[in-house]
């Protein structure tokens, strides 16, 4: 195995593992925790969060080792690969950086970041209901947009690997 499929065998499948960590909040936790009461929506996720911003090794290897496969693998392509494969490996990363990790620096952390510091029990229905009403939809969407994005970066990957 050469350099280059050797960067874009790691940078694929830590792409797939947050393509598949993103999926499995937008068709099992975001919908798993929907039925809950506002409380308990809101102290769910909290909980979770807490786990992620907590910096979990496991997670934080998958999410920061992936931009930084990434980002290698557009470097190993500029001087190994040429056409169509390297402008792939472009195109994967560009959409990799700005439609996931971007909107998850600039949209989903922030909005984490506001439920993270309610003190959930001291709120009454109204301020616990205009919470979650503020935060659930817009993060809702934003996540299925990553999810979409990450599951086409590493389609992307895939077909360049599958071309070597």
């Amino acid at each position: 195995m050469d350099m280059a499929q050797l960067t874009l065998v790691v940078a694929t499948l830590l792409c797939a593992l947050t393509a598949g960590f993103l999926f499995a909040f937008a068709v099992v936790v975001m919908p798993g925790i929907r039925a809950l009461p506002d409380a308990d929506f809101l102290r769910s996720f909290q909980v979770m969060d807490r786990v992620i911003q907590e910096n979990e090794p496991l997670f934080v290897l998958v999410w920061v080792g992936s931009v930084v496969a990434i980002a290698a693998s557009v470097v190993v392509a500029l001087g190994t690969l040429e056409g169509g494969d390297r402008l792939l490996v472009i195109l994967a990363a560009a959409v990799y950086l700005a439609g996931v990790q971007a909107p998850t620096f600039l949209v989903n952390v922030p909005l984490n970041n506001g439920l993270k510091a309610l003190e959930v029990d001291t709120l009454d229905e109204a301020d616990l209901r205009a919470a979650r009403a503020a935060f659930e939809a817009r993060w809702n969407r934003w996540n299925r947009i990553r999810t979409g994005l990450a599951c086409l970066t590493t389609l992307t990957l895939l077909v360049v690997l599958q071309r070597l």
